[in-house]
């Protein structure tokens, strides 16, 4: 004890001095991606727990200038995507020697903006953004700062700014072809924010596939990436006699009030009534009560994807800045099947 009452605090020198080595060696033991032998390893952890010695992350980083801290910042944790994807994200960076902080800043570009800014202030070495818009002029600071900049699962025509997203132009091409062919011809698309290029992309893979197929579309409504709001789209597309007989929605958030709604609300069939697909393929998806067929986005290979791409800045290592992961269909119940698959 000292004098002021407190437990003193355990060093690495107390460490090496248990475990016979040197400082260094205590030092690169507890570095990730620093060389020790097995036999070090195992003197120095066994030394340190015998201590109840926990190496200063925050003191390391002062020094190395590095603190294997990565931003994330998150719209929304709603869809089920997310919390799924930032799960992988984190054990990914962890598997890399990487943490992530995780803020919440909404679709408001005043509030991303702030959130990005306490980033800079914590010395992340990277921010993620996931399904958020930054500033080009943000985008400008942290360049300067020489904190990276990877945004995952949105686009942004930003010159400076990576991006990892599924081929979501595809994927509603799909999606919407899929519907063509089972013989469906008024064929509504409630749509992603179409402030989100994720929401765009999809709407325009809608409109190419329904433009070779020489069909207008029978309505194309933002759904706001809201169940509430796709919920309250579907009523009023179907409450009238004169109703789509299928409907691409724009994730399976939202499709998943679609089908509630359609179902319970206004006593449809699914799919004998109306047929419905979604996107994303969430694990909810595959369960009984909605077997939705869906366009499932890779999230692994995405995840995969955003972490080399944001390490291969941090380290300076040249990758491609603008990644398109492939998309599939997954057939389940919730949409005709076309005769002959």
């Amino acid at each position: 004890m000292s004098g002021q009452g407190t437990l003193d605090k355990v060093t690495s020198a107390d460490v090496a001095r248990l475990a016979g080595v040197s400082q260094s060696a205590v030092s690169r033991v507890f570095t990730p991606g620093a060389s020790a032998s097995p036999k070090t390893v195992a003197k120095v952890r066994a030394a340190a727990e015998q201590l109840g010695y926990r190496p200063n992350v925050l003191a390391r980083a002062m020094i190395t200038g590095r603190s294997r801290i990565i931003g994330l910042v998150v719209a929304y944790l709603d869809n089920q995507f997310y919390p799924m994807a930032i799960e992988r994200l984190s054990h990914a960076l962890q598997k890399r020697g990487y943490h992530i902080l995780i803020f919440m800043a909404g679709n408001a570009r005043e509030k991303v903006d702030q959130v990005v800014d306490e980033l800079l202030d914590y010395q992340v070495d990277g921010i993620i953004t996931a399904s958020v818009a930054i500033t080009n002029d943000l985008v400008a600071r942290c360049a300067t700062a020489g904190i990276p900049v990877v945004m995952f699962n949105r686009g942004q025509d930003a010159p400076r700014l990576a991006e990892v997203t599924s081929d979501n132009v595809a994927g509603g091409r799909a999606a919407t072809e899929y519907l063509i062919a089972g013989g469906h011809r008024k064929i509504a698309h409630i749509m992603g924010w179409q402030d989100s290029s994720t929401g765009r992309d999809r709407a325009r893979g809608f409109r190419e596939a329904m433009a070779a197929a020489q069909l207008e579309p029978f309505a194309m409504i933002d759904g706001e990436y809201s169940r509430e709001r796709a919920a309250e789209v579907a009523r009023d597309l179907c409450a009238s006699p004169d109703r789509p007989d299928a409907i691409f929605v724009g994730n399976d958030h939202m499709a998943f009030g679609v089908m509630d709604e359609l179902r319970f609300g206004l006593g449809l069939r699914v799919p004998q009534d109306i047929s419905i697909i979604g996107y994303d393929d969430v694990p909810i998806a595959a369960w009984p009560s909605y077997r939705m067929t869906t366009i499932r986005q890779p999230v692994d290979d995405m995840v995969e994807a955003t972490v080399q791409v944001m390490l291969g800045q941090i380290e300076g290592t040249e990758l491609p800045r603008c990644i398109r992961v492939p998309d599939t269909l997954v057939v389940r119940t919730s949409a005709r099947i076309p005769e002959g698959r």
